[in-house]
């Protein structure tokens, strides 16, 4: 068979997985829609105001529709957050002090956030760390290198362990990536251990990927990034946190100061676009979600292996291939830049990116710099050689993309 043929036996045997993934982004596009009508979102609210932002309407419904929508006391949404990564590392230092110990329920978490902990050997920043400002950290060792090892979890929760890390998405690691229930089983260990522990989850990639949110299975605080779920594939920059208020509170005092907190910040007239990127946001989830889906069992079908394989359960966007050589990462990354809408014509080589270790190849030619709601893929260039693709604003894209990879990999 040729790629195009391999694609569509392929999707003739997921059909029923789409209809899934239907379900959920209806239930969800009905959740959105109640907070935009509960806030009575109107035309004052795109307005902007410049300065030090005092007396921003839309800002202030900006947060509450999130907050709505998430079942939180109350969120925060702003341009202001650089990243995901800085958005988590406002979370982490609003919370944290010295004398407190942060744990890692998942293994190691994501690469960058190992200069935000102190992780790095010879950094000579380390003095900016979580570690370096005091705080102790440890990390749970994955079972089997791919599962959380709930029995060990309470031996890791102390009396000064101010907070456990709960990533929800696999990162660069072949781990599998956590369901809300066990979400809910981590929250329960930790909570039986220490009550007063803050049970924190970076939910980047799992926004609208199911018809709950981790707030709603006990997590205390979450927080991800606008330019992947969330933002629609629209919004330009920024993250979000979301939560129980006073944790909202002290995290925002660290994007700001104290004082302000979330009561200032102009928003550069960015309401309207985050108001909208965030109402289309369960549809372009839903197509991220089936592109990933149909990826998965193309790749199966040729004999690569899979993380998660394409009859799973979906709780976030990644799609994992493992290669056998750096070689066929870039092939694949040379192939997805050319069916890319935007700098299709250049060709990806792997690079050093600040706050990672190994070099990485990226592709993704995106409308938005770095944004991976569309669709995008990246790398390490180390052992296990694997790709983590993710995204897609369109499905078709998707499908026509995975047809010029195939190709790319025979030659």
């Amino acid at each position: 068979m040729n790629s195009k043929e391999i694609i569509e036996k392929a999707e003739s045997e997921i059909l029923d997985k789409f209809k899934e993934i239907d379900k959920i982004a209806e239930f969800n596009q009905r959740k959105v829609l109640d907070a935009f009508y509960k806030n009575k979102i109107g035309e004052e609210h795109f307005y902007t105001v410049t300065g030090y932002g005092h007396d921003d309407l839309g800002r202030e419904a900006l947060d509450n529709v999130f907050a709505d929508a998430f079942k939180a006391e109350a969120a925060i949404v702003r341009p202001h957050f650089v990243s995901g990564t800085h958005t988590l590392s406002c979370v982490l230092f609003g919370l944290l002090h010295s004398g407190d110990n942060l744990v890692s329920i998942a293994g190691a978490p994501y690469d960058t956030l190992e200069e935000i902990i102190g992780k790095r050997e010879n950094d000579p920043y380390f003095e900016s760390s979580l570690m370096g400002h005091g705080v102790t950290y440890d990390e749970v060792p994955l079972k089997n290198e791919f599962e959380v090892d709930f029995e060990k979890i309470p031996n890791y929760i102390k009396e000064n362990t101010k907070m456990v890390l709960i990533q929800k998405s696999r990162g660069y690691s072949l781990r599998k990536s956590l369901t809300l229930d066990d979400i809910k089983k981590i929250v329960e260990i930790v909570k039986a251990k220490n009550k007063n522990t803050i049970c924190f989850v970076d939910n980047c990639y799992g926004e609208f990927t199911d018809t709950k949110e981790p707030l709603e299975v006990g997590a205390d605080i979450m927080a991800g990034s606008l330019i992947k779920n969330p933002g629609g594939g629209i919004v330009e920059a920024g993250g979000y946190i979301a939560g129980k208020e006073r944790l909202v509170e002290l995290c925002a005092r660290r994007l700001t100061s104290p004082g302000i907190g979330r009561e200032g910040g102009a928003m550069f007239n960015t309401t309207r676009v985050i108001l909208q990127g965030f109402f289309m946001a369960p549809s372009i989830v839903a197509n991220a979600l089936k592109g990933a889906i149909l990826a998965a069992k193309v790749f199966e079908n040729t004999g690569f292996l899979t993380h998660p394989h394409s009859n799973e359960k979906r709780v976030d966007l990644i799609q994992t291939i493992k290669f056998t050589k750096g070689e066929e990462q870039e092939k694949f990354c040379r192939a997805l830049q050319r069916y890319s809408p935007v700098e299709s014509y250049l060709t990806p080589i792997p690079d050093v990116v600040p706050g990672y270790e190994d070099k990485l190849i990226m592709a993704g030619g995106s409308f938005i710099e770095g944004s991976t709601i569309e669709l995008s893929a990246d790398g390490p260039i180390r052992p296990p050689y694997a790709i983590y693709m993710q995204g897609g604003l369109s499905y078709y894209h998707v499908k026509i993309a995975l047809e010029g990879i195939l190709d790319e990999l025979k030659k």
